[in-house]
């Protein structure tokens, strides 16, 4: 599905937090058969700590907004994690992980696609490679693929995938 494109790509700025947090939430994969967690969740401080105090040294992100609205569409963030603290899909303190969601009613137009595709133009002579990780039955897996992510590990019963910058 795809249509015109009625929407703008820019940095995210430090008035984005609760956005963050909203895309935080509805970045956490359900299978079909299972109700959503609990919005709660978001404050579990090994989720929180992906987007809790937006603008530390290294966080980078863009976000897509409605080019008539300006309502915010989705956002992929990137935040560095080190060996004391890391994240779900934590390779080493020099590889950020990324974080990427589109609000549930504009999910398949093709503005996840986008979004991924700046950031990795963006970052590409800054960043030597960016972490995830994901569930296996997410057909986010497909889009990560398309870019190049390769499976390079598991955390639980996710996988992490790796891009390396050329």
């Amino acid at each position: 599905m795809s249509i015109k494109k009625t929407y703008n790509i820019r940095v995210i700025n430090s008035l984005d937090q609760d956005f963050l947090f909203e895309m935080l939430y509805q970045s956490i994969y359900v299978s079909p058969c299972n109700p959503p967690p609990d919005r709660d969740i978001i404050n579990v401080p090994e989720i929180r700590k992906y987007v809790e105090n937006w603008g530390k040294k290294g966080d980078y992100g863009l976000i897509a907004t409605d080019l008539v609205t300006g309502n915010r569409l989705g956002a992929v963030w990137l935040r560095y994690f080190t060996k004391n603290n890391k994240g779900y899909g934590y390779i080493s303190a020099d590889i950020p992980e990324l974080g990427i969601s589109v609000d549930y009613s504009m999910r398949g137009y093709g503005i996840g696609t986008a979004l991924l595709h700046e950031l990795l133009l963006s970052t590409n002579k800054t960043v030597k490679s960016i972490s995830l990780s994901v569930d296996p039955g997410n057909p986010a897996v497909k889009l990560y693929k398309r870019f190049g992510f390769i499976e390079c590990g598991a955390a639980g019963t996710s996988i992490i995938m790796r891009y390396d910058n050329k």
